[in-house]
C-alpha cells in the first residue's frame, strides 16, 4: 500500500515492471494513514516538514533532511503540522520483493539475506546522513524534474545504487539488520503492541489498526487480555505515570501531559482531577509537603 493524500500539491512517480518504484510528494499536513507493507519495504527521505512512523512496537519521528528505512509490516503514517513549514515534501523508494528478484535475476545480494537470529528484531531505523546519500537524493530530484531522460535501465541502476548505499552505510547496524531481514515480517502479540503504546496519543481506532483488528474486535480482545475496557485501562495507566512524574521530576504540566499521551493540558488536568480529586499542581505540592514533614 502506498502513500496517498487528500491535500496533494504535487505527486510525481516512476514505475518499474508495473509497480511504483520512486515517488515525490508535496502535501498539506496534518495527515494520518494506516499502511500495510506486506510484500515490500521502503526508504523515505524528508525534504521538508516532519514525518512520524508508528509500528507495532516503536515510534520514530523524522525531520527535514532525515531518512528512514522501513521493512515490511503494519504501520501508522503521520505527517503532523510543523511550526517551521506549512507543507511536507518527501521522496519514497519502494523495495518490492518481485522487483528486486527481477533486477538481480534471482541472485539476491548477500546483504539482503544474511539474517542473524541472535540480533533483536528491528522494523525501522533512521539512516545516517552522509555526502553520498545527499548526492543520491539530489540525483533523484534532478530526474523528477527531467522525466524525458528517465528510462527503465536508469531506474534499475538507481535502485541498485540505493541498495548499495544503504548496505555500506557506516555506523548503522540497525540499517544492516533491517536489510538482512527486509521481507521477514515480525509477529507481535496483542499485549506487546498495546504495551508499546500505553503512553502514546493514539486513539482506540489507531491501536486497532496496528493490531490488524476492527475496533469492535479490538475492544473484545482488550477486555479479555486486560480485564478492563481500553479507554478505562489506558487512561488509568497514563494518569499513574503522570502522578509519578509529578513527584519524581520538575517537568512542567504541559511536558508531563504530552509525555503521558494526553491530547492537551486541559484534558490532562480534568482527567487528573477526576481521578485524584485535586489539580496536578496541588497534588505535586501536597505530596512534596508530606514527604518533607
Amino acid at each position: 500500500m502506498y502513500f496517498y493524500f487528500a491535500m496533494i500539491l504535487e505527486h510525481k512517480k516512476y514505475e518499474l515492471f508495473g509497480k511504483i518504484l520512486f515517488e515525490k510528494m508535496i502535501i498539506i499536513p496534518p495527515f494520518k494513514k494506516s499502511t500495510m507493507l506486506s510484500d515490500e519495504a521502503c526508504f523515505l527521505h524528508m525534504l521538508e516538514g516532519e514525518y512520524t512512523s508508528i509500528s507495532e512496537n516503536n515510534t520514530i519521528k523524522t525531520a527535514a533532511k532525515e531518512s528512514l528505512l522501513i521493512k515490511c509490516g503494519n504501520y501508522l503514517s503521520q505527517f503532523p503540522v510543523s511550526a517551521d513549514t506549512k507543507k511536507c515534501e518527501t521522496i519514497v523508494a519502494h523495495f518490492s520483493a518481485d522487483i528486486l528478484k527481477k533486477i538481480y535475476h534471482n541472485d539476491i545480494p548477500g546483504f539482503l539475506k544474511q539474517s542473524n537470529p541472535e540480533n533483536p528484531v528491528i522494523g525501522m531505523a533512521k539512516v545516517p546522513d552522509d555526502l553520498l546519500l545527499q548526492k543520491y537524493i539530489d540525483g533523484l530530484l534532478f530526474y523528477f524534474e527531467n522525466p524525458g531522460i528517465v528510462t527503465e535501465e536508469l531506474l534499475v541502476l538507481k535502485l541498485k545504487e540505493l541498495m548499495l548505499l544503504l548496505s555500506q552505510t557506516k555506523e548503522a547496524p540497525l540499517v544492516h539488520q533491517i536489510l538482512a531481514s527486509l521481507y521477514s515480517p515480525v509477529n507481535y502479540s496483542f499485549r506487546e503492541v498495546v504495551d508499546a503504546h500505553l503512553f502514546s496519543s493514539l486513539s482506540i481506532t489507531e491501536l486497532a489498526q496496528l493490531t490488524n483488528l476492527s475496533v469492535s474486535s479490538f475492544k473484545r480482545r482488550f477486555e479479555k487480555v486486560y480485564g478492563e475496557s481500553p479507554a478505562g485501562y489506558l487512561k488509568t495507566k497514563k494518569l499513574e505515570k503522570a502522578a509519578e512524574l509529578l513527584l519524581a521530576t520538575d517537568k512542567s504540566m504541559n511536558d508531563i501531559a504530552l509525555e503521558c499521551g494526553f491530547s492537551g493540558l486541559s484534558n490532562f488536568s480534568k482527567s487528573f482531577q477526576d481521578k485524584y480529586h485535586t489539580a496536578p499542581t496541588r497534588y505535586r505540592l501536597s505530596q512534596k509537603n508530606k514527604s518533607m514533614n
